[in-house]
C-alpha cells in the first residue's frame, strides 16, 4: 500500500524522487495552490488531496497551531541549514515508512524526522 504525501514548497525533487521511487504517491504544492500560499492554507490543501504534508517549514511542529489530532499527518523533515544531510533524513524516513504502510497510522500525529531519530508528537 502506497502513502499520499503533500510536498510543501520547501521541499527539494531529491526528497519527491526519493517518496515516489519508494512507491508512494506525492503532490506538488506548486501544482495545487500559488507558491506563496500562507501555512493555513497549505495544511487545508493536504487534508482536501487526504495527503500527510512533509514540510521543512518549523511552523508546522507548533502543536498549538497546528494541533497533530487536526490532520492527516505531518512530516518535519529538520534540515536546520545543513542540505547535506537530507539522503540519511530520507533513509530515515524510508525505513520507517515501510513498516507503516497505513495513512491511518499517520493520522492526527506529527513527524519529527532528525538524522539519528523520529519524535513523534500527538
Amino acid at each position: 500500500m502506497s502513502l499520499r504525501f503533500f510536498a510543501d514548497q520547501c521541499i527539494s525533487n531529491y526528497v519527491i524522487q526519493t517518496l515516489r521511487s519508494a512507491g508512494h504517491e506525492i503532490f506538488r504544492l506548486r501544482d495545487h495552490i500559488s507558491p506563496d500560499s500562507s501555512d493555513h492554507v497549505v495544511i487545508t490543501k493536504a487534508q482536501e488531496l487526504d495527503c500527510i504534508l512533509v514540510s521543512l517549514n518549523g511552523d508546522f511542529t507548533d502543536i498549538i497551531t497546528y494541533p497533530p489530532k487536526n490532520y492527516k499527518g505531518i512530516i518535519s523533515l529538520q534540515v536546520k541549514n545543513h542540505p547535506e544531510i537530507t539522503p540519511q533524513l530520507m533513509e530515515r524516513l524510508k525505513k520507517y515508512l515501510s513498516t507503516h504502510q497505513d495513512m491511518n497510522y499517520y493520522k492526527g500525529k506529527l513527524f519529527i524526522i532528525e538524522v539519528h531519530r523520529i519524535r513523534i508528537r500527538e
